[in-house]
């Protein structure tokens, strides 16, 4: 693993973050906890894109506006389905 991408990661530690993956899903929380394989959220919102019309940029966009829908509380994901992670924050309403 490239330690400059760890230490990257660990600026959200603590933090609201959105993770997109691989696949349709789209996860919102608290990043927590950094390991190997996963990483841990807290009090977050995994979202499966196939369940709704909405596309994924308007989905977060909405999250920004309505705030984070939590439907788990602890959660585990695995780092090689990452494609993206950002700060809540960082996030553009359109």
């Amino acid at each position: 693993m490239d330690v400059t991408a760890t230490l990257t990661l660990e600026q959200f530690l603590n933090r609201k973050v959105v993770v997109d993956f691989r696949a349709e899903y789209v996860c919102l929380g608290t990043l927590k906890s950094i390991g190997e394989h996963f990483l841990e959220l807290k009090n977050a919102d995994l979202h499966d894109l196939r369940d709704t019309e909405t596309s994924r940029e308007n989905y977060i966009a909405a999250c920004v506006i309505t705030g984070i829908k939590r439907n788990r509380k602890r959660l585990l994901v695995s780092r090689s389905e990452i494609v993206a992670i950002a700060d809540f924050e960082d996030i553009v309403e359109q």
